[in-house]
């Protein structure tokens, strides 16, 4: 279980699709005070449904949301003991819980916690009574309606244009001034012998780092330059900072980085290199972790790319010197006030701040920008909303336009260029819709003489020699279900690397070759298949999963493709739990 109840003193430890885990208590520490349940019997009650609510059974997967939950437990019992009741759930009645939603001494998500719980709780077990699950299952008393909360604006143009001039500046000026160190260090020699001049001193600074006059502090007090042995003689941190951007060069690239892909903070700030996969010289597949939603995978576009290679570029110096348990870190730098002074996290609220007023940025009210990570997200996203449907490539709606004048008009288009839009995005959806169509390759046996029987316009467009086929049909090309024909073909990644498709998508692909070594694997895909189907709407379970499930009937309908014998033969190496198949934490079932 993701989640599990701790009964005294009332609490619950939860696992997140991150990783991380954490164990909180009802009664806790807020602010230095003490606060606490007047109804542990109920409180107790509300954690076993709250358990179930902890990702991947519901939308519970931080610390944040699972304590603003435990909040809400307090809020909800307490305002029921002010009232008199300090029972169970099985004791709540209708006209106690309204009139404690009805007091108005709650906001608006305390009420819709206290319902997702006791929700979750009678499904479980059944302790409400009919006409109190009604009255959980309906409207709330507190309005909650979009119109009345603070949804957080995207910048306007005018800012988000000078937003971005701003961060590509400071960005070209630090990445400059870096280059121009790193060239003078190199023409640089020992202070020692040719005195504390620029090129030197950034000579010294390559060789062992951003760091102060101590180890210096032996050298023989009558060296050539006549200068006192104790500190370096001028403006050590600021000739530093050439060669080992600070906190002020990285926000200018963390900013324009997310200004170009719209990732949100949470995935940017623990973003190792470990997560930029370089799939060539002019495309990354970038894997982060986004706090609401887990793992995600973005391929950048180009300018995001040239990017990400110029700050691994402006860093690699200060990688040479950091140590182990940071070199890895995409957004390290050095503060030398610092206490480390290798920085990986985010910057401090108050040097975004400073930073802001130093780049003299201004909003259109002529105040300094207030800058928040999030709404980069929202104008990027906002941006891209009417990118799709006035001037993308693909574009195919302008809401503003009937689909009469969007097809007299655009479809039909008369210039080459438009005409071989439309072709391309003609010919890939066809391309699709075949693909889909295709029948499944299935051998009875494993024999490349049947494969090549059965199969000649399939093996005619893998177009593989005699030694490959072998390969494919004797298992030196297995995946988890299949046998695949080209795993750097790049039909669901980048061209060039190795296919980076979850276990299922192999049913519809039409590299994949089922042989009867495969049956335990697919029938462990079968058995996931029905546990997810337990614990996902129908509706759900047909938009994720539901194209492959039949594809999966298709291939192992008894006698079709293999023997009944076979299938029962293969389905007892089956224990029907999740660790028999490859999946990440947030794909598991119950």
């Amino acid at each position: 279980m993701p989640a599990t109840v701790i009964e005294e003193p009332p609490g619950i430890t939860a696992i997140f699709s991150d990783g991380t885990d954490c164990t909180r208590w009802v009664n806790s520490m807020v602010h230095g005070e003490k606060v606490s349940t007047r109804n542990p019997v109920l409180a107790r009650e509300l954690l076993h449904g709250l358990a179930d609510l902890v990702h991947p059974h519901g939308d519970v997967d931080q610390e944040s949301t699972l304590a603003g939950y435990l909040t809400g437990i307090r809020a909800f019992t307490n305002g029921l003991a002010e009232l008199g009741f300090t029972g169970g759930a099985s004791q709540l009645t209708r006209g106690r819980l309204a009139a404690h939603w009805m007091s108005g001494k709650h906001r608006p998500v305390q009420e819709g916690r206290a319902r997702a719980m006791l929700r979750r709780l009678d499904d479980l077990h059944g302790l409400l009574s009919p006409d109190v699950r009604e009255l959980v299952d309906g409207r709330r008393f507190v309005s909650n309606r979009r119109r009345d909360r603070n949804f957080m604006q995207p910048y306007s143009e005018t800012e988000w244009s000078r937003l971005t001039e701003v961060c590509r500046s400071a960005v070209k000026e630090s990445y400059a001034a870096h280059r121009l160190a790193v060239k003078t260090a190199g023409s640089g020699q020992d202070p020692r012998r040719g005195g504390w001049t620029d090129e030197n001193l950034l000579w010294l600074y390559a060789q062992l780092g951003p760091v102060e006059a101590a180890p210096f502090a032996t050298w023989s007090s009558d060296h050539p330059s006549g200068l006192p042995r104790v500190r370096f003689p001028w403006r050590p941190s600021w000739e530093a900072a050439k060669l080992f951007p600070t906190v002020n060069t990285m926000l200018g690239y963390r900013l324009l980085f997310g200004i170009y892909t719209g990732i949100v903070p949470d995935g940017l700030d623990d973003l190792g290199l470990g997560g930029v996969d370089w799939a060539g010289d002019q495309t990354v597949l970038l894997d982060y972790v986004k706090g609401r939603t887990a793992e995600e995978s973005r391929t950048l576009t180009s300018r995001a790319t040239r990017l990400l290679q110029q700050w691994t570029d402006h860093t690699s110096l200060s990688r040479r010197f950091a140590p182990p348990q940071v070199r890895d870190a995409l957004w390290v730098r050095y503060i030398a006030a610092a206490r480390g002074p290798w920085i990986t996290g985010p910057a401090a609220d108050e040097t975004v701040r400073q930073w802001v007023a130093d780049q003299g940025l201004k909003g259109d009210n002529g105040e300094p920008l207030a800058l928040n990570m999030h709404r980069i997200r929202t104008t990027y996203d906002s941006l891209r909303d009417r990118r799709a449907w006035s001037g993308g490539r693909r574009a195919t709606m302008d809401p503003n336009r009937s689909p009469q004048v969007e097809g007299d008009h655009y479809l039909g288009a008369d210039t080459p260029t438009q005409r071989a839009l439309v072709d391309e995005i003609i010919a890939e959806a066809q391309n699709d819709m075949l693909r889909k169509a295709q029948a499944p390759v299935v051998l009875s046996g494993e024999d490349v003489a049947e494969l090549v029987r059965d199969y000649p316009q399939k093996v005619a467009a893998l177009g593989l020699d005699d030694g490959a086929l072998a390969e494919l049909v004797g298992g030196s090309r297995d995946v988890f279900t299949a046998a695949c024909g080209d795993q750097l073909s790049g039909l669901h990644g980048p061209k060039g690397k190795p296919c980076p498709a979850r276990p299922w998508v192999c049913l519809l692909c039409p590299l994949a070759l089922f042989t009867p070594r495969h049956l335990p694997n697919l029938l462990r895909l079968r058995s996931f298949f029905a546990r997810q189907w337990d614990q996902m709407t129908q509706a759900e379970f047909m938009g994720v999963f539901g194209r492959y499930d039949q594809r999966l009937n298709e291939i192992l309908a008894p006698d079709t493709h293999f023997t009944s014998k076979a299938l029962l033969a293969a389905a007892a190496q089956v224990t029907e739990n999740d660790a028999e198949l490859p999946l990440r934490p947030e794909e598991g079932t119950r």
